[in-house]
């Protein structure tokens, strides 16, 4: 009867759900300045008698809305954060909205939304139907900056959660029990003295020379880290004009890892070529840590009950109009990428996707060992309590994260149907645990099993604030 009361439910309100993704979609706003965003989830939330804290952890865009008491305790988690530069408009060719602007290349209008409605839903089949425990839903701000839950965990947020769940938007209907990567996020800031450039050089000591020297240092480094490390930098101050020798520069670096002792490791040896940089150059330097995370953790238990209530609801039913849009867009890929998405999914799921423009299928990797590209500070959530993310197809088969074909279909109605399923699956699989206690404990157990021997020590410094006006955007 509950299963039935929150389907029906996201059916019922779906053009609820898809005006909210719509606002946020068109809002755009990058990671801390997600006011609006914010705003028109906790509205949509509060409406429907949750109760809600707002600006927590330091950031006035995080926000936690709770239903119910006692336990069990099931986290949603949900992001809202868009990315700079990729405003894009709901078109198969690229058009943006407002040059420049931020868009939703990783659809987390749609991330957000999916977790509200499923935790609304939630609500619904407990109230009517009686059914004991708490439903959350965690609004966790600046995920592209890899921050928001790094500083939520941090302040206990999550101390009293016996079950979260997280999913993101992808090409793929999919439960994998892929990690991802742990990763630092630092600026280091080098001071000099100026001069004349010219008529002077010899009383200047060059900030941007350090800089320079830092990163012909790191990129030395790589040849001696282990191989899935990742070292990336982009210089945000180089110094004004070529004939003042800078007195300020500045460098952003991530430092990426499969574990988190291995960032540590290399962050450590990060900080001394900086050193180096700065005695060769004779200047000085301090640091301006940002973020860190960790790698996640697939608990197990909940990942089946995630795979068997996707199967419950099915994949998105794509209409003759989606499959146009994602004709259109699989024909602006660069010649053979499309050929080769098909091909490493086959590779991997077993299925092949040939001649298809939009996933139909559910799939289920339970390998452990694979570790993904990018990063994500639920990795931090999913070290304090058992957790699991889910995938559902959201954007056309090849399409690129963080890219303006993610942000189209995430601003149209196949980015829409996608959400609604992930609704669904939030639904039901927090009924499976609010209703089921052994299936709670024995994700317990899993979590213990994981993290055996290796206990949770936050990555920030000691005092470290949430970085609101460190990054511009």
């Amino acid at each position: 009867m509950s299963k039935q009361t929150v389907l029906n439910w996201v059916d019922q309100n779906k053009e609820e759900l898809i005006k909210l993704s719509d606002a946020i979609w068109e809002y755009a706003e990058a990671g801390f300045h997600e006011s609006r965003s914010a705003e028109a989830q906790i509205a949509m939330l509060e409406k429907y008698g949750f109760t809600v804290e707002k600006g927590v952890a330091g950031m006035p865009t995080a926000f936690v809305a709770s239903y119910g008491s006692g336990k069990p305790v099931i986290g949603l988690i949900g992001e809202y954060d868009a990315l700079p530069g990729l405003s894009q408009k709901a078109h198969y060719e690229k058009e943006p909205a407002r040059p420049g602007a931020p868009g939703h290349g990783c659809g987390h209008n749609l991330l957000g939304v999916a977790a509200v409605g499923g935790a609304i839903a939630t609500k619904i089949a407990m109230e009517q139907q009686g059914i004991s425990g708490t439903v959350r839903y965690y609004g966790c701000p600046a995920e592209e900056l890899l921050a928001g839950k790094v500083y939520m965990v941090r302040d206990g947020l999550f101390d009293d959660v016996d079950i979260s769940i997280a999913w993101h938007p992808f090409a793929v209907n999919a439960v994998t029990a892929d990690s991802s990567q742990a990763m630092n996020s630092v600026v280091f800031n080098f001071y000099g003295r100026t001069s004349h450039a010219a008529g002077d050089p010899e009383n200047g000591r060059s900030a941007l020379d350090a800089v320079e020297l830092m990163n012909v240092g790191a990129n030395y480094l790589r040849e001696h880290v282990p191989t899935d490390v990742r070292i990336h930098y982009v210089i945000t101050d180089g110094g004004g004009e070529p004939n003042v020798v800078p007195a300020h520069a500045k460098v952003w670096y991530y430092v990426r890892a499969p574990r988190r002792e291995q960032v540590e490791e290399v962050y450590e040896r990060l900080k001394k070529i900086a050193q180096g940089a700065a005695l060769m150059t004779e200047t000085t330097f301090d640091i301006t840590f940002l973020t860190g995370c960790y790698n996640t953790i697939q608990n197990e238990v909940i990942a089946e009950v995630l795979y068997e209530t996707m199967q419950e609801v099915g994949v998105p039913q794509w209409d003759e109009a989606d499959l146009e849009f994602a004709k259109k867009i699989v024909e602006g890929y660069e010649p053979g990428h499309y050929e080769k998405t098909v091909a490493r999914f086959k590779e991997r799921f077993g299925v092949d996707l040939s001649g298809k423009y939009l996933n139909d299928v559910i799939v289920y990797d339970k390998d452990k060992t694979k570790v993904s590209a990018g990063s994500t500070d639920v990795g931090d959530v999913s070290w304090v309590v058992p957790n699991a993310q889910f995938n559902v197809a959201c954007s056309v088969i090849g399409t690129p994260g963080h890219s303006w074909q993610f942000c189209a279909a995430s601003g149209m109605s196949i980015g829409h149907k996608g959400m609604l399923v992930a609704a669904k699956v939030f639904a039901l699989a927090s009924l499976r645990f609010l209703q089921d206690a052994d299936l709670v404990e024995r994700a317990k157990v899993a979590f213990a099993e994981d993290t055996k021997g290796n206990p949770y020590v936050c990555p920030l410094p000691e005092g470290q604030q949430p970085p609101l006006d460190t990054l511009k955007h």
